[in-house]
């Protein structure tokens, strides 16, 4: 999809963005036989410009413009960055219903602004929406399937628009996608070491160092709860370690780290066969971390980045790991498990006291698939927040507000902490009552951060989306890239 910035309308369909009180003659700069097309049609339909009222006008054949949408986009005053990327989404949705390939883009001129960079969050919206994952369909099956070629965005200050968007939301996006593309692929296609080849490939062209340890170095590091996960499975676990430097040098990073299970059966604790297919996403986490340093070394960000994926398959075999088991973590803590599927708590274990010990990051933020009693405390719109800082907790908030990506603060105390001490070890990686299990499961990660201020992402709800919104498809969503991205703004020199 090529998306382009003009002072004029070239193209011969034409969608045209009013908010209320409009008036043709002020707000929009179209030519005369237009506006006066569009008056005549007015007369005989409803449209004040209020958000969610739409028109379609199909026009003359004589006309240069075969094919008119109105769009309501509300209150002016009310518009911003945001609203601009959902209206960019939903001229996608819109224009595939109606199987228009290319289109002009024109907005009221009340709802402009150089400061928002309203036509590039337009275009960064039509980017986000229009990701779709069509690798393994054949020709037949896309034959009717709607590709839009070319859009243009109409406005006076299009070059800086365009740099903007190139610069700095264009980037992002690009890392988005690649993000869904990783969570999206079947778990036989993505596994802990093709996880690893696909992170090295993307990163060719990008100041981005990257280490990978393989199983014969994590037993060496002592890091016994990652590995304990992977050791029923035919593919070898991973940890991978990335690293961009934008900032000063002497500077601390600020580090994220993902769970990366590839697929999770739940292991000797199996799981039930419906809706296991799900669990290809349980590495969410990781591709978002993994997506995440990629924007920002591709936007050149101003600040200093680390990232770690734990990469792992959870399986049953002769070899897996069993209930009742104890392993001793790289921090020298010793776990019992009790739940083989509560192995996202073990991967993460290792790979935050990795973190912390070699790195001494100035914050330490995790991404995790890794309860699904956060999906019963908060459905699908909000991920869950836990932080043993409230600045940096209140930071991720003010960020999530900002993108739309919502996060909902849950507590933690010494309460929740008991419940999760073993009698035979130093922690159980489940907990001894009923209830409470994403924030006992984030008790049990507070004890691998060392004191380091910390907070945990439990994004179960929000990785993978059962229907469409206005900045993603179906399916995998790319959840947290957007809100770390707008955090990581207030901590750049």
């Amino acid at each position: 999809m090529n998306i382009s910035f003009n002072n004029k309308i070239s193209l011969n369909a034409l969608v045209i963005g009013l908010a209320e009180d409009f008036s043709l003659d002020q707000h929009i700069n179209i030519d005369d036989s237009l506006k006066s097309l569009i008056l005549d049609i007015l007369k005989f339909q409803k449209f004040e410009g209020k958000s969610g009222q739409r028109i379609s006008i199909a026009t003359p054949t004589h006309s240069q413009i075969k094919y008119i949408k109105l769009k309501g986009l509300g209150k002016a005053e009310e518009f911003n960055s945001l609203s601009a990327s959902k209206f960019g989404g939903k001229i996608i949705g819109s224009l595939k219903c109606s199987k228009i390939e290319s289109s002009s883009i024109i907005l009221d001129n009340r709802l402009e602004s150089k400061e928002d960079h309203t036509y590039a969050n337009i275009a960064y919206g039509m980017l986000l929406k229009n990701y779709s994952f069509d690798k393994y369909k054949s020709a037949e099956k896309l034959k009717d399937k709607v590709t839009l070629s070319n859009l243009e965005l109409i406005c006076s200050f299009g070059n800086d628009e365009q740099e903007f968007f190139k610069q700095e939301l264009k980037p992002v996006a690009e890392a988005i996608y690649f993000s869904r593309n990783l969570i999206s692929e079947p778990p036989n296609v993505i596994y802990p070491e093709t996880f690893v080849n696909a992170a090295q490939k993307e990163f060719e062209s990008l100041n981005i160092k990257i280490e990978v340890l393989d199983e014969k170095q994590m037993k060496d590091l002592e890091m016994n709860a990652l590995l304990g996960v992977g050791q029923g499975s035919s593919k070898e676990s991973k940890l991978l370690i990335m690293q961009y430097n934008g900032g000063a040098k002497d500077e601390a990073p600020i580090a994220f780290v993902g769970k990366g299970v590839t697929f999770d059966t739940g292991g000797i604790s199996i799981k039930p066969s419906a809706n296991m297919e799900d669990m290809k996403y349980d590495m969410s986490g990781a591709a978002i971390v993994t997506g995440l340093i990629k924007a920002l070394a591709a936007r050149s960000a101003k600040v200093n980045i680390v990232a770690i994926a734990g990469l792992t398959e959870n399986m049953p075999d002769g070899n897996a790991q069993r209930p009742a088991d104890v392993v001793k973590s790289m921090s020298g803590q010793t776990i019992e498990v009790i739940n083989t599927d509560a192995e996202g708590r073990l991967v993460l274990a290792d790979a935050l006291w990795y973190c912390q010990d070699r790195f001494k990051p100035r914050y330490m933020i995790d991404l995790a698939t890794l309860t699904g009693a956060m999906i019963v405390a908060l459905g699908t719109h909000h991920a869950g927040v836990f932080s043993n800082n409230s600045e940096l907790e209140q930071d991720l908030i003010n960020a999530s507000k900002i993108v739309e990506e919502k996060l909902w603060a849950l507590p933690l105390n010494n309460d929740y902490d008991k419940m999760i001490d073993s009698v035979i070890a130093d922690v159980r990686n489940t907990s001894t009552g009923k209830g409470a299990g994403s924030i006992t499961a984030a008790q049990f990660l507070k004890r691998f951060v060392n004191n380091v201020p910390w907070a945990h992402l439990d994004i179960a709800g929000v990785s993978w989306a059962d229907k469409d919104t206005e900045l993603h498809p179906q399916g995998a969503t790319g959840f947290g890239i957007r809100l770390l991205n707008e955090f990581i703004r207030k901590y750049e020199r």
